[in-house]
Parts: C-alpha cells; sequence; structure tokens
C-alpha cells in the first residue's frame, strides 16, 4: 500500500518534470478534437499502454524478434496519422468510417464510441513512447520486469504510476475543452485552432522518431538547471526503501550494499564489470577493460541511461572530471544499463554518446548483470 500511494503521488508530480514536455502536446490536442469521450480513450490508452509495456516489452521482443524500434516507429505514425487527419478533411472522415466499422461489434456504436476508440489508439501510441523521469519505485519496477519478477504487486504500482501521471493531464484536456467552448474568439476560431494542433502533432511524432525530443529536453535542462529537481527524490525515504527491499526479495529483510560501511579500511574487490552488449570510446582490445586491470588508479564507475533525465544532469560533471583529470590517474566507465527496451539498440546507445560528447569508455549492461553485480537500485548512481 504505501509503494502504491508514493507511485500514485509520483504519477501526479511528474506533470511538473521535464519529461512530460515531449507528449504534452499530443494530450492537449484532445481539448479541440473529437467528442467528450476522446480524451477519455487517450487517457485509458495511456495507462493500459505504458503498464503492459513497461512490464511486458521485453518478453514481447524476445518472445517474437519484432524489434521495440519498430513498435516506436508504428506509434509514431500512428500520431502523425491523426496529425494529418486534422489538417486534411477527407482524411479525417476515412479514419472516422475506420473507427467506426471497428466499433460496431461493440453494444453502442456511432460518434461516441467512435471517438473513444479513436482516443484509446492516441493514448496506446503515446504509452509505448513516453519516457518518464523515474524514481526509486518505478526503477525498481522496471529492473523486476526486465528479470522477468512480474507480480501483481508490480503490476498494482506500475498501474498506479501511470494512473496519477493521467489525471492531471486529464484535467488540463478538459480545461482546454471548457475554455474553448467559453471563449467567442476561440469558438469562431475552431478550425484553425484544430489544423494547429494537426501541425502541433505531426512535429512532435517527427522529434520523437529522430529523438530531438532528447535533445529539447537537455537543453531545458541547460537553460534552467533547477527545472524538476528534486521531484523522484519524493521517494527517496526510509520507509519506500525498505517497502522496495521487501518487494525485490521478500525473503531477505536487509541486503547487503555497495553504499555500507563507507569508512572502513577496506571495503573489498569492486565487482567486476559484466558486458552486456557493446563497448563504446575504446579501441579493438576492449575485453582488456576490467576492474582487475585498473588495480592502483581510481576508477568512477557510472550506472545510466540515455533517456534519463537525472543522467542526463550528471553528463556535465562527469565530461568536466575526465577532462581534467584523465591524465592524473582518474577513469571514468559508463556501464549503459537500460530504462526502456528500445535503449538496448547499440546505434541508439552510440547516437546518444555523441550527442552527449562523451569520450570516456561506455559498455552495455543490457542483461542488468553488472547492475545486479552493484546492487544497484536506480539511475544515476556512482560508485
Amino acid at each position: 500500500m504505501l509503494l502504491f500511494l508514493f507511485a500514485l503521488f509520483g504519477g501526479i508530480v511528474t506533470i511538473l518534470s521535464p519529461c512530460i514536455l515531449s507528449i504534452l502536446p499530443i494530450v492537449l490536442s484532445g481539448s479541440v478534437t473529437g467528442g467528450k469521450q476522446r480524451p477519455w480513450g487517450v487517457i485509458a490508452g495511456f495507462i493500459a499502454s505504458f503498464t503492459f509495456f513497461t512490464l511486458f516489452l521485453s518478453a514481447i521482443v524476445k518472445a517474437t524478434n519484432i524489434s521495440a524500434d519498430a513498435l516506436r516507429a508504428l506509434s509514431v505514425i500512428i500520431i502523425a496519422g491523426f496529425g494529418v487527419s486534422l489538417l486534411v478533411p477527407v482524411f479525417q472522415a476515412l479514419m472516422e468510417q475506420l473507427f467506426s466499422r471497428l466499433t460496431r461489434l461493440m453494444p453502442q456504436t456511432g460518434t461516441t464510441r467512435s471517438d473513444f476508440f479513436g482516443g484509446v489508439l492516441i493514448g496506446a501510441s503515446l504509452g509505448l513512447l513516453w519516457t518518464p523521469c523515474v524514481g526509486p519505485i518505478l526503477a525498481s519496477i522496471i529492473t523486476l520486469a526486465a528479470a522477468s519478477k512480474v507480480t501483481a504487486d508490480t503490476i498494482l504500482i506500475t498501474l498506479a504510476y501511470t494512473t496519477g501521471t493521467a489525471i492531471p493531464l486529464l484535467a488540463i484536456t478538459y480545461g482546454g475543452r471548457s475554455l474553448l467552448t467559453k471563449n467567442p474568439w476561440l469558438v469562431s476560431n475552431t478550425n484553425r485552432i484544430q489544423k494547429g494542433f494537426g501541425i502541433l502533432m505531426i512535429l512532435t511524432a517527427i522529434t520523437i522518431y529522430f529523438q530531438i525530443d532528447r535533445k529539447f529536453q537537455t537543453y531545458i535542462l541547460k537553460q534552467f538547471p533547477s527545472y524538476g529537481v528534486g521531484l523522484t527524490k519524493l521517494e527517496n525515504n526510509t520507509a519506500v526503501q525498505n517497502a522496495l527491499q521487501q518487494l525485490r526479495d521478500p525473503s531477505q529483510k536487509k541486503e547487503p550494499s555497495m553504499k555500507t560501511n563507507l569508512f572502513e579500511s577496506d571495503l573489498g574487490n569492486a565487482p567486476e564489470l559484466i558486458p552486456g552488449g557493446k563497448w563504446f570510446n575504446v579501441g579493438p582490445a576492449s575485453e582488456s577493460l576490467s576492474m582487475k586491470s585498473f588495480r592502483g588508479q581510481v576508477i568512477l564507475v557510472d550506472f545510466w541511461t540515455y533517456t534519463c533525465i537525472n543522467c542526463i544532469r550528471t553528463l556535465p560533471y562527469l565530461k568536466s572530471w575526465h577532462d581534467k583529470y584523465k591524465d592524473k590517474g582518474l577513469i571514468i566507465i559508463g556501464v549503459h544499463t537500460p530504462e526502456f527496451e528500445f535503449e538496448k539498440n547499440p546505434d541508439n546507445v552510440a547516437r546518444a554518446i555523441k550527442d552527449f560528447g562523451l569520450t570516456y569508455p561506455v559498455m552495455q549492461d543490457n542483461d542488468f548483470a553488472t547492475w545486479n553485480a552493484y546492487k544497484n537500485h536506480y539511475w544515476p548512481a556512482k560508485y
């Protein structure tokens, strides 16, 4: 119950984070398109899709060999298609006919049901595309899902987080719809506003497909460093950490951690690096990069993933330390442990490393092997 409540509240405050910016224009389009059931359809599709794909996308990819990037591309096409329908009346009529045919088997047919179904399709696409700023609770759920440890508890907690996120989004959508119907100038220009949102949906789909949204979020963080700081820390308290420990391993009350007894003279050997994919920014002999080979030097192991906002905040510091101290014995190793399935793609990781200007070695940890060796539980983490 504690994790359920904190996940719900964590989802609600996500509206204040930069992670919501990428999907906000599409959600807002529900204010000017379709009937009164469209926003409910968007929210229902969003909740169901994000919950389902967060927990089961890895299993789906393994079972079907359909890449996560292909599913994301399909979602982008669907969103762009809805944008085109707002610009081209003929295309909009064709989509409405299609939705009407798909809903004929339902007890209630007609425009209302068609509007709801269209909203569900948009929301389902958003659920697959959205990459939230996750705190310790959702991070633990994602790592459990990656290890195929999906239980009724993890499903309920993920559902609570997504529902919390959906509540303010639904309020914003209906607030915009109410404003649109009460303001005379907006009423008289509804058609132009719809076309404007159509263009916005198409542009949003394009930015997500080419991962420009991530660059935009990085730009926002550079301009407003304090934007969204501390939101994920709401979950980082003793009660939540203890509850998460019980969720991860019900048989143990306390798990040994790399973060205990920091001032002892000997903490033992650091866990070895266990690659789960490619190495980046290294020479041909990448297999020689091991903790054992670095004996006598200062090592910083950074667990990160390229869509994590809080990870992005730390990268300028790591780059600065690398530039200043790489010739004085400091070695930084980036361990890229994917938060979402599409982050396992080495091409995506290579593009992100180039965009962020990282020059120190980075290894993929797609199987969470190094993550588990360090008993790590969240992004970002430095050892």
